[in-house]
């Protein structure tokens, strides 16, 4: 099976490169950025080498695993509102596995749903593992003109040994990651279109709530070498990380390391 965009992002004019190697989809779709296109571009790879991660971190891509990057049209979005593609994005994508994975046999009579989570402000997880990540790199270009890459990693095949990761073949999918990328265009050219350039991020919000992993919950954020712990309490209108500290005290987080339950109390 090859790549494609779903309908929905074909028709809202949506376009796809297909590289057989890349060291890193995000730089080719920035890369295009700079050259003057302007999206929505997708970039997908059957081989990256240098793949990349928040914080400068590697993300391992294995064979057979998901990697596309979108460069995404931000103009009229103001500058406070594009951290909040992210949040597109990671609704986009657990909408997109639960849609190409549907469910799987429970040990009972009945069957269950994978049980994908959001984990602020970048993962996906499946069942408490990571499953996959998002980084969102922004640019403002000659001219002035800003561009915005979401990248997608996604283990489908294969999960790297010693990193807590997970794969959706180890739980029975069988799909691809071609289908899963005719899925994620389309409920990425949805979420967009709703989200309305930040317009509407308050309902996004909700909805993204709904999924997250580790709500009202024990939680450690680790930054600049210093621990914040408390519980999970929301996310708030600009999609930073609301905890609760034991003192009664609430505190926002823009950025960190994030660890739950027994994990938060020995990070």
């Amino acid at each position: 099976m090859s790549y494609r965009l779903g309908p929905e992002a074909r028709a809202q004019g949506h376009r796809l490169h297909v590289h057989d190697r890349l060291g890193s989809t995000n730089t080719e779709a920035m890369e295009r950025a700079r050259a003057g296109e302007t999206g929505p571009l997708w970039v997908i790879t059957h081989s990256q080498e240098s793949g990349r991660g928040r914080r400068g971190n590697a993300w391992a891509s294995l064979p057979g695993n998901l990697a596309a990057s979108v460069l995404w049209p931000v103009s009229g979005v103001a500058p406070d509102h594009l951290a909040e593609l992210g949040f597109v994005a990671g609704l986009a994508l657990i909408e997109a596995l639960e849609a190409a994975c549907g469910t799987v046999p429970d040990t009972g009579a009945g069957t269950r749903t994978r049980s994908f989570r959001l984990k602020w402000p970048n993962d996906v997880l499946l069942g408490g593992g990571k499953l996959a990540g998002l980084l969102l790199e922004a640019e403002t270009l000659p001219g002035g003109r800003r561009a915005a890459v979401i990248g997608f990693g996604v283990n489908v095949a294969a999960a790297p040994d010693g990193l807590g990761a997970v794969c959706l073949a180890a739980t029975g999918y069988a799909g691809g990651a071609e289908a899963l990328l005719e899925q994620l265009s389309d409920r990425m050219a949805v979420r967009a279109r709703a989200w309305d350039r930040g317009r509407n991020f308050a309902h996004l919000r909700e909805d993204w709530l709904a999924r997250a992993a580790g709500l009202g919950s024990e939680i450690a954020v680790r930054s600049g070498g210093h621990t914040l712990r408390g519980v999970f309490e929301t996310i708030d209108e600009g999609g930073r990380l609301v905890i609760l500290a034991p003192d009664g005290n609430r505190h926002t987080v823009t950025a960190g390391e994030v660890h739950f339950g027994t994990a938060a109390t020995a990070a």
